[in-house]
């Protein structure tokens, strides 16, 4: 996957992107985020699909693995 692909998700995106490499559930991480968990669930098949990837788990990855890219989002913002 190619760093491009996080471009094309927003600011909440990357947020929740960032939160699910936590391995969190979705009411957890949903509570933390202050949203409700049908948002969180919005977010995360926008999340799945901008990375054209094939599942939550498999995003997790991409965070993982893109961690300091993220890291610095976080930190800009």
């Amino acid at each position: 996957m190619n760093v491009e692909k996080l471009d094309r998700l927003t600011g909440r995106e990357r947020e929740v992107l960032r939160n699910l490499a936590k391995g969190k559930t979705n009411r957890v991480l949903a509570g933390q985020l202050g949203i409700a968990e049908r948002t969180l669930r919005a977010h995360i098949t926008s999340i799945v699909r901008k990375l054209d990837v094939g599942s939550r788990f498999e995003a997790s990855l991409v965070a993982v693995q893109h961690h300091d890219t993220l890291a610095d989002d976080a930190i800009a913002s």
